[in-house]
């Protein structure tokens, strides 16, 4: 999906930018929480050239400041710690299937047609646009093994959507409604889609604060929507962040946000409930709910609650003093941080920690402009360096990690996908000039084979 500017906007009123806005980092999608500490950003989105620089101008850019501390060599994380370099070459054939791949020649010059994830029941969710004055969506499932789609019926909604729930029920879609008299957040939709029906239902909760798109709706697997309304907001040091070896604002350390955590039922307007946690990050596997006590941030705890005891325990990850969390996920047994830890003489240092749930450390993923995330039950990892840049993926169960493509797309593209599918992206064309993100993008749908 891409991101709607009057979205943009609102965001930028609501939580005000660090001063480390990189106009590169937004255009690549993946790389977005890694460059940028308030990303803003939810879900898989493409963010269009012209978007991002009109964005980018009418919030400004501070200066970063002042220079960082003294650099020195990156610091070794504790525990097992796996590079990039031991990663395997991923075999078409052996680790992975491909099923159905899709290629959009210039998404910088229109919005075009992508994978936008993949329902329970193995059918591409596929989206035409937003396109017009109206921002007008086409939404089909499609079937890889036919290449058939079967068009939705329309649905009424200017604002941007993103996938909540992908089953073979029914499919919810979010959305965050503004008001242009109340520019600090919006009123949260969810768009639920009965399959069976074929048809449309939208509900939002009177009794639910305004919230933002910042940070994504999850589904719990009591099958009700977790939603988070801002609560406290991080903010640069006077005279703003430190300047890295690299040029680049040094944000390591930052103070982080938290959000206030409510629920609400998908199709019951007046079913609102305050969980009464103030959190950072959410997750769920099929047995836990786990939240950080920060984001975007420094984060010393990690809290863990049995689904069917109530129990609660909580950990401190021992990430390290500049380590700040921007991705947060869990599969099965495993919780997967994913955070940047400052910038070195000898490049930036991005980890990817992954830990039981009682709190030890298993492996750190460690390399200069990475970051991961679980989807299709294994973590996903990008890499943006030139020297390895490309798709990862780390199995939880076996520990393998192999590499999967050797470039990224310029554009985030793809959405949730369940167990066994992976869904990755490779640019296609040619950068018009340096720093220019290459205009075109093949989404790749692959089964995936656990080792």
């Amino acid at each position: 999906m891409v991101n709607e500017m009057r979205a943009l906007l609102h965001e930028a009123a609501a939580s005000p930018p660090a001063d480390d806005i990189d106009l590169a980092a937004v255009l690549a999608g993946g790389r977005r929480q890694v460059r940028r500490r308030r990303a803003g950003l939810a879900g898989g989105v493409a963010l269009t050239l012209a978007t991002a620089v009109a964005a980018t101008a009418l919030v400004g850019r501070p200066d970063a400041g002042r220079d960082a501390p003294a650099a020195t060599a990156v610091p070794r994380p504790d525990g097992p710690v796996l590079r990039l370099a031991d990663a395997r070459q991923a075999r078409e054939g052996v680790d992975y299937d491909v099923i159905a791949s899709y290629t959009n020649e210039d998404l910088d010059a229109a919005n075009g047609q992508y994978y936008d994830g993949v329902t329970d029941d193995g059918l591409i969710l596929f989206r035409d646009g937003p396109r017009g004055l109206r921002n007008k969506v086409r939404l089909a499932l499609l079937d890889p093994a036919t290449g058939e789609r079967d068009w939705l019926p329309g649905l009424d909604e200017r604002e941007q959507t993103w996938p909540v729930e992908l089953g073979a029920q029914r499919l919810t879609l979010a959305s965050v409604a503004y008001d242009d008299t109340e520019p600090f957040g919006g009123t949260l939709r969810a768009h639920v889609y009965d399959r069976a029906a074929r048809a449309w239902t939208t509900v939002s909760w009177p009794g639910l604060p305004r919230t933002s798109g910042s940070r994504s709706p999850v589904m719990g697997p009591d099958g009700r929507i977790y939603v988070g309304v801002p609560a406290t907001q991080g903010s640069p040091p006077p005279g703003g962040w430190p300047t890295g070896p690299d040029g680049e604002a040094d944000d390591a350390g930052a103070e982080g946000e938290t959000y206030d955590l409510w629920s609400v039922s998908p199709t019951d307007p007046a079913d609102v409930r305050d969980e009464g946690i103030r959190y950072g990050a959410l997750a769920f596997t099929d047995d836990a709910m786990i939240w950080s006590e920060t984001t975007n941030g420094t984060n010393d705890r990690i809290h863990v609650r049995d689904l069917a005891t109530g129990d609660e325990h909580d950990f401190d990850p021992r990430s390290g003093e500049r380590c700040n969390l921007l991705g947060f996920g869990a599969v099965d047994d495993r919780i997967v941080l994913s955070q940047y830890c400052g910038t070195y003489d000898d490049g930036r240092d991005d980890r990817i920690g992954v830990y039981t749930t009682g709190g030890d450390l298993v492996t750190t993923i460690q390399g200069d402009g990475i970051d991961g995330w679980v989807t299709g039950g294994v973590v996903k990892v990008s890499s943006h360096g030139r020297e390895r840049a490309g798709t990862f993926v780390y199995e939880p169960d076996s520990g393998r990690l192999t590499r999967v493509s050797e470039a990224n797309s310029s554009f985030g593209l793809g959405g949730p996908t369940p167990p066994g599918y992976l869904l990755w992206d490779t640019p296609v064309g040619e950068a018009p000039g340096p720093e220019q993100p290459i205009p075109g993008a093949t989404q790749w749908l692959a089964r995936w084979h656990a080792g």
